[in-house]
């Protein structure tokens, strides 16, 4: 898909939301092997860090350029994904940080 075509959001939404949510899991599972607790909290950047690069992935694999203007031409592509998306990638890093602060 070009930037000159429609994109749908919600297709793109749902996506990142399945892939972060695998990316969540992977690094519950690494908790087990982390002993120090400055280590795992580092593990909330690395999944901020997946966020991003999921972002980008997605939008590689369906030809979408980032700082293209998005249809309305206020913001680009990047801008108006990450509010679309930024709720999802707040619950999932809450629920990565209950899981990373109760872990002992």
């Amino acid at each position: 898909m070009s930037t000159t075509d429609t994109m749908d959001l919600d297709l793109f939404r749902s996506e990142l939301e399945q892939r972060l949510l695998m990316a969540k899991e992977y690094l519950i599972q690494e908790l087990s092997s982390i002993d120090d607790d400055q280590e795992r909290l580092e593990l909330l950047g690395k999944f901020n860090d997946q966020y991003k690069e999921l972002t980008k992935r997605i939008a590689n694999e369906n030809r979408i350029d980032l700082n293209a203007q998005y249809q309305s031409g206020d913001f680009s592509y990047e801008k108006i994904i990450l509010g679309k998306t930024m709720d999802i990638y707040d619950k999932l890093a809450d629920e990565l940080y209950e899981e990373i602060t109760s872990a002992n």
